[in-house]
Parts: structure tokens; sequence; C-alpha cells
């Protein structure tokens, strides 16, 4: 776990960068120089914690997205939903943030593909295929789909495009033989 100190600087950056993007500002428009005027910091402090604005982004998108699902209490593993609670997640999120910049979906995918990594961890695969080709698979399926969801006119709502992705993506763990897709009992 970091250093409470680090744990607060990067929250002010990401709060600062938070700002700007509230303010309907386009990401590619904004400087380092501006992050760190809105976080109240100077540019070295910047440059201690990310190599450049991207790095930001994807971390504040990433820890914002893990929040929410861990809110939820979501887990990739044997409980019962969690391929549904994971792609409700993304729903939910990717129609939350305004205004939406493209950067934000490696962050949200890094996040999922961790999550079934973990997942796949416990259920170890019996065929040919890796665990973070499974992972990998599985996650830019989920955001992909939401992703076109979200940028339909007039799309259904969240809860039932998700019934539609998870009956697309479940068959990546079929294989697997031994993963239900599931989330936790309340």
């Amino acid at each position: 776990m970091p250093d409470p100190r680090v744990r607060r600087t990067r929250q002010m950056l990401h709060q600062g960068l938070a700002k700007l993007l509230q303010e309907n500002r386009e990401f590619d428009k904004i400087s380092v120089h501006e992050i760190t005027d809105a976080a109240g910091l100077n540019r070295a402090t910047f440059y201690d914690h990310y190599p450049d604005k991207l790095s930001l982004l994807e971390c504040m998108v990433a820890s914002r997205f893990h929040d929410l699902l861990a809110q939820r209490s979501v887990r990739f593993d044997t409980c019962e939903g969690a391929l549904n609670a994971i792609t409700q997640g993304v729903c939910d999120y990717l129609s939350s943030i305004q205004p939406w910049e493209s950067h934000m979906e490696s962050a949200i995918i890094a996040v999922v593909r961790s999550m079934i990594l973990e997942g796949l961890k416990s259920h170890p695969a019996e065929g040919e295929l890796s665990p973070q080709l499974i992972a990998s698979t599985a996650s830019w399926a989920i955001y992909g789909a939401a992703k076109e969801w979200l940028q339909t006119p007039g799309r259904c709502p969240a809860n039932q495009i998700v019934k539609h992705i998870e009956t697309l993506v479940s068959p990546i763990f079929l294989h697997l033989n031994q993963i239900p897709i599931h989330a936790p009992k309340k």
C-alpha cells in the first residue's frame, strides 16, 4: 500500500484533471501545467508520479471504475452472476462519464482484464489457451459491446443489453469447464 502522502498527491492530481474535464475541456488540449495548477501542485511533483497526462487519465479512470466495482462487491470468481455484474458495471460507468474520452477505454479494459485474470488464477485452464488470452478476449468483448450500446441512438436500458452481452461473452469461458460465471450472493 502506498504511503498516505503519495495517495493524497495522486488523488489531488486526479481531482485536478477531473475538474478540467468537467469544464468540458478536451483531454488533448489540457496541459500538465493546467492539471498541476488545478491540483495546487507543481510540475515536478506531477512527473514524480506520472510519466505523462495519459498515464494520469488512465490511472484516474481505472481507480474510479475499480471503486465502482468494489462498492458493488463485484469479483470474477465462482459466485453467481459475476460476468453480469462486471458487464453492468462497465455499462453503468460508460454511461456516467462525461465528457466521453476515447483514452479511457484502455483503463477500463485493464481493470476488467485484471479482475478476470484474478478469477482465473483459482481455476486454471485445462486447454491450450492462456488465462491472459482468455481475460484479454473477454475484457475487450465486454467493453466493445458496452461501447457500441452506449453509442446507439435510442438504446435499450443497460440491464437489457447486459443480458445480451453476457450471452455473447460467456462462451469464451466454456472451454474452462470449471468456471460457472457468477457474482457475490447477497
